[in-house]
């Protein structure tokens, strides 16, 4: 109880398509999970909420430790700092609330471990949830099992609960954070102090709202930037997008076509914020159709998903790392899952087509997973290209082919075009040779190694 580490963790998913995020909180000494709270909106209110929950069961701690998270500290807040109300609880309660440097995940290094535990053994293989009060029974029951049952490495094989000594629960915990002015008719002209408290951390929704805005020449479009970016390609550069946004889901409209659909990361605040930025109030959502339950799948539907590949070109899905080619590393992409086989759209475009990795009877339950409502874009036009330093063997290799380019062009850069069938080898527009393609190996290098010489 000296002192609790806090977070906020995303991925978890529900089965229409949104993505909660989860207020976690660890004793440091003990490891024992005394938060594992899923909002559904992260808002500040939200969050001091659920940490006052949690003190009213353990009681209150010396010290918190949190990152620089909005929710948590005013300090970055625009134009001047403010005094949020986790801030306020803590003055309340009497203790320190003590934040990392930017950029310093390490300095949570606890919280952050578990967070990986909790993906790899829960979040990642159970998929969707069916709902908000589904995924919080799953993730107390596991929790309980963590503190209770599961021995800890660094405890020397102890459980947590076997170390963790809870406090004394101060007599009456309450906040009372700054009153907000609210309508006449909706408080009846009730004084703020004479709230309860639970009255008083509660936020209503800000509802959603519209507006109108430029897709970035990267093909990115900001919704509100430090919050959240949809990524649309460069295909879509320059073109002006219609965006529908609430706290659950953010719809991205183009000459009036759904063209895509995310979860939201927006809470009541940033909506009220883009109101401010222009946005009016919305009408109704775009139809959208989220994937339920496999038995609500209907037959030949195509499932799509958006991924982040890694440094290696490889997706993670259940809990697998599939493949997916390194000339996509680091690339945003989204997955479409049809029949038999994977369609990698990346840009716009239809980047490669692989047999698909996973089950059709196990697509619904991948995180993000929603059904297509747009038609395969077409492939990028043309072959894909490399640049080789030609050897002074003359033999250069490409896909682990050795193609014979000839000792003449020792020293040169070549492009070489990988076709399905063949290789073509170029010099400044000129074809220089042609090879046959004896295997369909991805091309993992694309351009030409380029020595300093030695001094």
């Amino acid at each position: 109880m000296h002192l609790w580490q806090l977070d906020l963790v995303g991925g978890i998913y529900l089965a229409d398509g949104r993505e909660c995020k989860m207020l976690t909180g660890i004793d440091d000494h003990s490891r024992f999970v005394v938060i594992a709270t899923v909002l559904a909106v992260p808002s500040g209110r939200a969050v001091a909420e659920a940490f006052v929950e949690a003190m009213r069961t353990y009681g209150v701690p010396a010290e918190v430790l949190t990152d620089n998270g909005k929710q948590f500290t005013g300090r970055f807040t625009k134009p001047r700092p403010a005094e949020v109300l986790f801030e306020r609880v803590c003055q309340e309660n009497g203790f320190t609330a003590k934040l990392t440097k930017p950029y310093s995940p390490t300095t949570t290094g606890k919280i952050e471990r578990w967070h990986k535990t909790l993906r790899r053994e829960l979040l990642d293989p159970s998929g969707p949830f069916a709902d908000l009060p589904a995924a919080q029974a799953a993730i107390i029951a596991w929790v309980h099992a963590y503190n209770h049952q599961r021995p800890h490495q660094a405890l020397d094989m102890a459980t947590p609960a076997s170390l963790f000594r809870p406090g004394t629960p101060p007599e009456p915990l309450t906040v009372t954070p700054q009153p907000r002015l609210e309508t006449p008719d909706t408080l009846e002209a009730q004084p703020a102090q004479d709230l309860p408290a639970r009255a008083q951390l509660l936020t209503s929704s800000a509802g959603a709202v519209e507006f109108s805005t430029v897709i970035a020449a990267s093909g990115q479009l900001n919704v509100l930037p430090r919050v959240q970016r949809i990524r649309l390609g460069e295909a879509f550069a320059g073109r002006q997008a219609h965006v529908w946004a609430d706290e659950h889901n953010v719809h991205v409209l183009i000459d009036g076509e759904l063209v895509k659909t995310v979860p939201s990361n927006l809470d009541a605040d940033d909506l009220h914020e883009l109101t401010l930025r222009g946005a009016h109030p919305a009408g109704p959502p775009p139809a959208v159709t989220a994937v339920q339950q496999l038995d609500d799948l209907p037959a030949g539907a195509v499932i799509e998903l958006d991924r982040r590949l890694d440094g290696e070109g490889n997706a993670t899905l259940r809990g697998r790392r599939v493949k997916i080619g390194a000339e996509l590393a680091g690339k945003y992409v989204t997955l479409r899952f049809d029949g038999h086989l994977l369609h990698v759209v990346h840009d716009g475009v239809l980047a490669k087509t692989l047999p698909s990795p996973v089950l059709s009877e196990e697509r619904t339950r991948l995180q993000g997973a929603r059904i297509a409502d747009t038609q395969l874009p077409p492939p990028a036009p043309g072959p894909i290209s490399v640049e080789r330093k030609v050897p002074r063997d003359g033999v250069v290799m490409v896909t682990r082919q050795r193609l014979r380019v000839g000792r003449t062009y020792a020293g040169k850069i070549v492009t070489i075009f990988v076709e399905d069938t063949h290789f073509r080898v170029t010099l400044d527009g000129a074809e220089l040779s042609l090879h046959p393609r004896k295997e369909q190996r991805p091309v993992s290098r694309w351009k030409a190694k380029i020595h300093t010489p030695k001094l």
